[in-house]
């Protein structure tokens, strides 16, 4: 089996539950091939050769991050480097990589019975919405078979850290997968 985790992460988050389900994945099936890869570096190749697609990213204003809340969310950052002395914090992600939307422009279709799972990171307030539903509809309308309800996997605040047992829940995701 090939599994394949794409994953969008502004403040390093989601790129540690993409990393954490993929170790899921691997103990979960131990023999099978897996991948954990920013979105900037999944290829149409890559995702075409994958047995399980799945794709994560932050929320941002209720859904899906846009190229609005990417840029606001560049902004925080910046602000927040220039008053760390400057330089960013640990596991921030590249500003050039683009986001999940533009990359499903690009996904093609699947052939039925490909399977692939949608997770996002979020915080825990009401009304914040999430990703993953919106992620889990783009997956399907290029024919990939859901097969687990959209996740959620939250964060203390906007830009983390994760709560205390998220990790240990995304592996378990993972692993449930397969």
């Amino acid at each position: 089996m090939q599994a394949v985790i794409v994953y969008e992460s502004m403040y390093g988050n989601t790129r540690q539950i993409a990393e954490a389900i993929a170790e899921g994945v691997h103990e979960a099936a131990p023999d099978a091939q897996v991948s954990c890869l920013p979105v900037a570096g999944a290829t149409a190749d890559v995702t075409r050769s994958a047995d399980l697609l799945v794709v994560g990213g932050p929320t941002h204003m209720h859904g899906m991050t846009s190229g609005l809340s990417r840029d606001l969310a560049r902004g925080t950052r910046a602000q927040n480097a220039a008053r760390e002395s400057g330089a960013l914090a640990a596991g921030a992600e590249p500003d050039d990589s683009p986001g999940l939307r533009t990359w499903f422009h690009h996904l093609p279709d699947t052939e039925n019975g490909t399977h692939a799972a949608a997770f996002d990171t979020r915080v825990d307030f009401r009304l914040s919405g999430g990703a993953a539903d919106g992620i889990a509809r783009r997956l399907a309308r290029h024919h990939y078979d859901v097969l687990a309800e959209p996740e959620g996997f939250i964060v203390e605040d906007a830009e983390g850290p994760l709560r205390a047992g998220e990790l240990d829940r995304a592996r378990t995701w993972g692993a449930g997968l397969v």
